[in-house]
């Protein structure tokens, strides 16, 4: 009887691969000051992309060659969720010992944005209380954890359409 290959296996090696370049990453632009940097820091949306491919590539390939859909989708669910629990527990962590002034840096940020969009004081205090009710470690762990999966889900939906090759029905 031949072994199965396991999606849990290659995603948690990817997962925490992909998890460990963008802790690394991270770090690296909030210690260089581009932390604001929308573009920089959505760069990490390639790590979790290449990841994704690796894993689904890594999975075929022990697998004979052949992927379902449904083995690609859980492949990158499940290596999203990984990396979503990974780096939101180590943002939760930087910000909580590392670096308490990142939460300060992106409030101003945001008051100066929304100060060069016009808004009156009264809309801008309102928007800023709500915004600092968001940043409590909690929600932040939980809504980091929530948008990793669900972009995982979106990128794999689309990436596992391209890389299945199924096993022919016969063989």
């Amino acid at each position: 009887m031949e072994e199965k290959v396991s999606t849990a296996r290659i995603a948690l090696k990817y997962g925490l691969l992909a998890s460990v370049v963008i802790m690394i990453y991270t770090v690296i632009i909030n210690v260089t000051g581009f932390s604001q940097n929308q573009l920089l820091t959505s760069l990490s949306t390639v790590f979790v992309i290449v990841a994704i491919v690796l894993g689904m590539k890594d999975f075929r390939e022990q697998n004979k060659g052949y992927m379902s859909y449904g083995e690609g989708l859980g492949v990158g669910t499940l290596l999203t969720a990984v990396v979503g629990l990974l780096s939101s527990a180590f943002t939760l962590f930087y910000m909580q010992f590392i670096d308490p002034t990142l939460i300060t840096q992106g409030l101003d940020k945001m008051r100066s944005d929304l100060e060069k969009r016009g808004l009156d004081d009264a809309q801008i205090d309102q928007t800023m209380e709500v915004s600092q009710r968001f940043m409590s470690p909690g929600i932040v762990f939980v809504s980091g954890v929530l948008l990793y999966v669900f972009m995982g889900l979106i990128i794999s939906l689309i990436v596992a359409a391209i890389m299945r090759r199924e096993k022919p029905v016969f063989e």
